[in-house]
């Protein structure tokens, strides 16, 4: 029996990879490939008023509660459980690459996506810093794309683009990040440039919604 395919999603928060690319893993688990997103904080800093351990607990079961949405027995969420604002310091201090270098090698995906390298927050740049790291050192070399959260317009790319038609999943995607609801305030702003992007992105391939990804490797 020939081996499922496996796509692996880096996300620095709890709901990037949905924001990112909720509709494209759905796609892919309808076309009965295997996914792990992979999350590297579970964003404490987001209710400074709360303890830490509070608003871990509360984000990992949003994140568990979304992935359930976006359902099938092949779709995985791995925690590394980094510093919110520290994730680069930590994945060293911890040693991650050791660890996820592992899990790359042994999974051997096809696809890797992960944050885009325009992308303002600190921690969305160290996860796409990670990523080139990880990838320089895999012994098998997957395609390596990029997802926009808080840059809905690349102004320096030159890579290609590569665009995923949604337009039967989106609802399952809307449905995946209503249920995080701690972040209903934080994510208004990035859900409503997600709404527009997505819109325009479909009409650029003549479809009703789409995610637009660059190719970077």
């Amino acid at each position: 029996m020939a081996k499922k395919e496996t796509i692996v999603v880096f996300g620095a928060h709890p709901d990037d990879f949905v924001i990112g690319a909720g509709g494209t893993i759905k796609n892919y688990l309808k076309e009965k490939k295997n996914i792990i997103s992979v999350v590297f904080s579970l964003g404490e800093k987001s209710h400074i008023w709360l303890k830490d351990k509070v608003i871990k607990d509360m984000r990992k079961k949003e994140t568990l509660d979304a992935n359930k949405i976006i359902g099938d027995k092949r779709n995985k969420v791995m925690f590394l459980d980094l510093g919110d604002q520290n994730i680069y310091s930590d994945y060293q201090k911890e040693k991650w690459e050791h660890k996820l270098l592992t899990l790359l090698n042994q999974k051997k995906p096809t696809k890797l996506f992960t944050h885009s390298n325009e992308d303002p927050h600190p921690d969305h740049k160290a996860v796409h810093k990670i990523t080139l790291e990880l990838y320089d050192k895999m012994e098998t070399k997957p395609e390596l794309y990029i997802y926009s959260v808080w840059n809905p317009v690349s102004f320096k790319t030159e890579h290609p683009a590569f665009y995923v038609d949604i337009s039967k999943t989106f609802s399952v995607k809307l449905k995946a990040l209503g249920a995080f609801k701690s972040q209903k305030f934080h994510i208004l702003y990035p859900f409503f440039l997600l709404l527009v992007k997505t819109i325009w992105d479909g009409f650029k391939i003549r479809k009703r919604f789409a995610e637009k990804f660059f190719r970077i490797k």
